[in-house]
């Protein structure tokens, strides 16, 4: 059982340096408490608790959860809550915040290095490789100049990072891109308002204590990152170039307590005080971008994202991974190629890859492992479409290929029966040769949710006259309705994969089309009416 410090406490100092787990810290204004989630009774270190043992005013008790509502009574006024229309909010999403993600996310999966001061360094080239951007580990979560650490200390510390973490990252930039000089300008949340954007508040397993513990440790591990800028001129904005510094400055963290009747202080809630570091003035800077010195780079946050990668993160870390870099992968492009070996590096990592290219039953797992993980991006709406050159139906996730089973009993039987005369059945064992068939495929892009769409821009816009070339003419202002689509792919004996690989959607946007679930764009319809040949009413 846990002990617990009372409001008897004389603050000696006397246990601190005596805890064999670091369970007793030193809050605000100099109160002692213990971290129940980290107090073990001193068990597998001493035959009974130090603290008691060596308290001299009997202090310590041992600890029992509180009961009932946890209050806080002193409040501290917070920045406005993020996502009001309760999906999206903007984010900056320069290289530097992509980048921080990654690292959170793919930890010792990036190909670390180590300079000639033996210090622990991670650079992505940027603009053609003329410009570099450089992170490296500190211990120090707020500081003009923080100490680098080496690399036995800093891999202990990636080590310690959670994919979670990333979650805070974005909501840091999203409260970021709020301000109009984020470099210099604080931002405070709460962990109310965190528990909200992630979810957490519709966790009953977990106990308040437990929720701020985690949250404590979520919000300062996206701190102990710092960026160097080594920029050179790009398009009209002169290059520049910083020393290394905080993304993100943990100014301040403020722990709210709540006593009960035996003295014993509970806490009972966290405000948090933050600010973007300097990056922010060269990539969300709003009066730069107007002069051509800065550039002003954001993208839409939906979240729905933090609460799926808190829901996926432990048993389809893969999954998480993929999702997270897709948020900012989707503004190079809806048609964007995507490689299979560059999926699976950015969720196993290289070294991974390494590892099972000789190994067979390593290849069969990690395989399985990422179509189980492409299956959850589906399941979550982030759809795969894949390319039916590179990666067709025989190869494909057997998930996918039951796209097409159909709701109802009877046509459902109808299928299997067809299926089972069939030569080659849904059911048979994956083709020979599938890995390096997979390995050399590619999807032609996710199909994404409303809510990842980008959000109207606020740049100063310039009109251009130029015409896309490839239009597809939009002849009458009728709609059509699900049935008509269907009875004219059936009157061409088109199913609905060959249908949606014509117009270049995927099987289930075609079904829900069908079934009435949504209306497709007039553009769609467009070009729905052309590959179907439907006569244009006017």
């Amino acid at each position: 059982m846990p002990y617990a410090i009372t409001n008897r406490c004389i603050q000696c100092d006397t246990c601190l340096p005596l805890c064999p787990t670091g369970a007793i810290a030193v809050m605000d204004d100099r109160e002692f408490w213990i971290n129940p989630t980290l107090c073990n009774n001193c068990d597998g270190y001493y035959s009974q608790p130090q603290c008691a043992l060596v308290c001299p005013v009997d202090s310590p008790i041992p600890f029992q959860a509180k009961k009932g509502r946890c209050k806080v009574n002193e409040q501290i006024a917070t920045s406005p809550d993020l996502f009001a229309n309760g999906k999206t909010n903007v984010f900056a999403s320069a290289i530097v915040v992509w980048e921080l993600c990654n690292i959170l996310a793919q930890r010792r999966s990036l190909p670390w290095q180590v300079d000639a001061k033996g210090q622990l360094y991670y650079q992505r080239q940027v603009n053609q490789g003329r410009g570099l951007v450089t992170f490296h580990v500190t211990d120090a979560l707020d500081s003009p100049h923080p100490p680098l650490l080496r690399a036995t200390d800093a891999l202990a510390t990636i080590d310690t990072f959670d994919i979670r973490a990333a979650c805070l990252h974005l909501i840091y930039a999203a409260y970021a891109s709020s301000l109009e000089r984020p470099w210099e300008q604080e931002f405070v949340i709460n962990d109310r308002q965190i528990e909200e954007y992630l979810g957490l508040d519709k966790r009953k397993d977990l106990s308040k204590t437990a929720k701020l513990a985690l949250i404590k440790t979520l919000v300062q591990q996206p701190c102990n990152l710092t960026v160097s800028l080594d920029w050179n001129q790009q398009g009209k904005v002169k290059g520049f170039s910083s020393d290394a510094t905080h993304l993100w400055h943990l100014l301040n963290i403020q722990h709210h307590f709540q006593p009960d009747q035996r003295g014993y202080k509970h806490l009972t809630g966290l405000t948090f005080r933050l600010k973007a570091g300097i990056w922010a003035s060269y990539f969300l800077n709003r009066t730069g971008y107007k002069t051509h010195t800065a550039f002003y780079q954001y993208g839409t946050l939906p979240k729905s994202l933090l609460t799926t990668v808190m829901s996926i993160w432990q048993q389809h870390e893969g999954a998480a991974r993929i999702l997270l870099w897709l948020l900012f992968k989707t503004k190079m492009g809806h048609e964007q190629r995507l490689t299979i070996p560059t999926l699976m590096r950015i969720a196993y990592g290289e070294p991974k890859l390494t590892q099972v290219s000789s190994q067979v039953e390593g290849r069969k797992r990690l395989l399985r492992t990422f179509e189980s993980d492409l299956e959850v991006l589906n399941e979550y709406g982030i759809k795969p479409v894949f390319d039916p050159v590179t990666y067709p139906t025989e190869i494909q996730p057997l998930w996918a290929k039951l796209a097409e089973l159909p709701d109802d009993a009877e046509a459902a039987l109808e299928f299997w029966t067809k299926d089972g005369s069939s030569d080659c059945r849904l059911t048979d064992a994956a083709p020979r040769g599938k890995w390096n068939r997979v390995i050399n495929a590619r999807l032609l892009h996710f199909q994404l949710p409303n809510d990842w769409q980008k959000p109207i821009s606020k740049k100063p816009k310039t009109k251009h006259h130029r015409q896309s070339h490839q239009q597809v003419p939009f002849a009458s202002h009728s709609t059509l309705s699900g049935q008509q689509i269907l009875a004219a792919r059936q009157k061409l004996q088109l199913s609905q994969r060959a249908l949606a690989l014509r117009i270049g959607k995927s099987q289930s946007w075609v079904r829900d089309v069908e079934r009435g679930r949504f209306r497709p764009a007039s553009q769609d319809q467009a070009l729905l009416r052309q590959v179907l040949m439907i006569e244009t009413l006017d």
